[in-house]
């Protein structure tokens, strides 16, 4: 597929513009601020060439441009594929936006493939150039700090064992049908359909009382985890019995190729639920959350306990924010398991000095992060007004003085603002749950959602700013 760094204009896309077309005044603002920003348009065409032998030949696909910028859309407006699509389709202004113009605007799943392309280490690329354009046009000093961190859904049901198991039936069954189907046969000879049966049982489980769970869970959960064992073992034994088999044509073989990885890969992920499945229900173990798995679909999703009282378990990942006065979001990370919020401190301050040149005067947190190590760190980081409350224990006369001052007050107000960006986040840019499947494109998923948000804040500092140089002009 042909990558273009930028699309021909055309006599028609000169005529719209002469005829004055205009963007709403925040995305007028982006686009004129993504106009001067060359290098992240060339980090984004890296990515979309990447692996492609010869780039510049064959069918166009998406520009660089028009990649960053549908997906720049995409976060703001918090659509999905299809609304994107059909928006930009529909409307000159969003058109002219994503740098459609009168070009044909592709189907919904080109953008999905356009974005996919993409890797979380370009959209962090490319947030840092938003923040160093920023500082370079004057818009942030970077003299303010606060930091936090929230959790991002995966996309999964509550993870029950029987649950799981009854999915690891369903879906494995499903694809050694297909298997079949690729194959032209029937069936496949010794495998069995469980399904009737693992349904009946894990709804038999579901339905059960507490006083019932006593008595029968433990019989009916062996008979539910011998039925996926047993699914398991016959389609294992059904890849080595069709391994010789091909398909009439090329694209028939891979087709069965893939089906068969397919099944391999839903095959290990469903003997690690049957071994947790034993081991905690019927051996009484108490398995490491490290060895859990909480989904076959998304297997890299972490169980989150921050101590909330409406959500004292979630399922995802821990999102490190930092946020300056502005509101632009400095720094993220997704993060692996569920460490303490304390760990985050030191790093944060070395990642602000390189992009800012300087040490916050005030850095702001909760006392999540709280620990006398960091806030050594940060005095010794020549940082005036450490604003993290202590966390247990009891307070020595200076420290409650100190936490009772002006400027600690002062500075807790202002780090109650990171809790109004992760709502903006969560609610405005669909940060709360993401749909992408994988680790990979989870991060690719909140990497978006701070660009956007961004982007949002710079063209909201720059159309600001405008009104005031006419002013002074005048």
């Amino acid at each position: 597929m042909a990558r273009a760094a930028a699309r021909q204009i055309s006599f028609a896309d000169v005529e719209l513009m002469r005829q004055g077309v205009r963007l709403e005044p925040l995305l007028e603002a982006i686009s004129k601020f993504l106009d001067r920003q060359h290098a992240m348009i060339e980090r984004v065409r890296r990515d979309l060439v990447r692996g492609l032998k010869k780039p510049l030949q064959g069918r166009r696909g998406l520009t660089a441009p028009q990649v960053l910028r549908s997906l720049v859309l995409m976060r703001v407006k918090n659509w999905d594929y299809r609304e994107l699509r059909e928006r930009i389709a529909d409307g000159l202004t969003l058109r002219q936006f994503t740098d459609f113009y009168c070009d044909r605007v592709p189907k919904h799943d080109a953008f999905n493939r356009g974005f996919n392309r993409l890797t979380p280490q370009t959209l962090k690329a490319v947030n840092d150039l938003v923040v160093q354009a920023a500082v370079a046009l004057g818009l942030e000093d970077g003299a303010k700090l606060r930091v936090d961190t929230t959790v991002v859904e995966t996309d999964i049901h509550h993870p029950t064992d029987n649950t799981l198991l009854w999915d690891v039936v369903r879906v494995v069954t499903r694809l050694v049908g297909r298997l079949a189907e690729a194959l032209e046969m029937r069936c496949i000879k010794g495998f069995r359909d469980r399904r009737r049966s693992a349904h009946r049982r894990m709804y038999e489980i579901q339905r059960m009382t507490t006083r019932q769970r006593q008595d029968r869970q433990t019989a009916t959960y062996r008979a539910l985890i011998d039925i996926a064992a047993e699914v398991v073992a016959n389609a294992r034994t059904a890849l080595e019995k069709t391994a010789n088999m091909r398909g009439k044509d090329l694209f028939a073989a891979m087709r069965i190729d893939a089906i068969r990885d397919e099944i391999a890969h839903y095959c290990g992920l469903g003997e690690r639920v049957i071994d947790q499945a034993r081991r905690r229900v019927l051996d009484g173990e108490q398995v490491p959350n490290a060895e859990k798995i909480y989904s076959i679909f998304e297997p890299h999703t972490d169980l989150i306990k921050r101590g909330k009282v409406r959500t004292p378990v979630e399922f995802g990942h821990k999102v490190f924010l930092a946020e300056s006065a502005k509101g632009l979001i400095t720094q993220y990370e997704v993060l692996k398991g569920n460490p303490a919020d304390e760990v985050h401190v030191a790093p944060s301050l070395r990642r602000h000095r390189r992009a800012f040149r300087r040490a916050p005067e005030l850095y702001g947190a909760d006392r999540g992060f709280f620990s006398e190590h960091n806030v050594a760190a940060c005095v010794q980081g020549a940082v005036k007004t450490v604003c993290i409350p202590q966390r247990g224990g009891r307070k020595t006369p200076q420290r409650q003085a100190y936490e009772r001052s002006a400027a600690f007050k002062q500075g807790q107000r202002f780090r109650a603002g990171i809790e109004g960006r992760i709502s903006v986040l969560m609610r405005g840019r669909g940060m709360k749950r993401c749909l992408a499947e994988g680790a990979e494109r989870f991060a690719l998923f909140v990497g978006a959602a701070v660009l956007a948000n961004n982007l949002m804040i710079v063209a909201a500092l720059l159309t600001r700013r405008s009104p005031r140089r006419r002013k002074a002009t005048r």
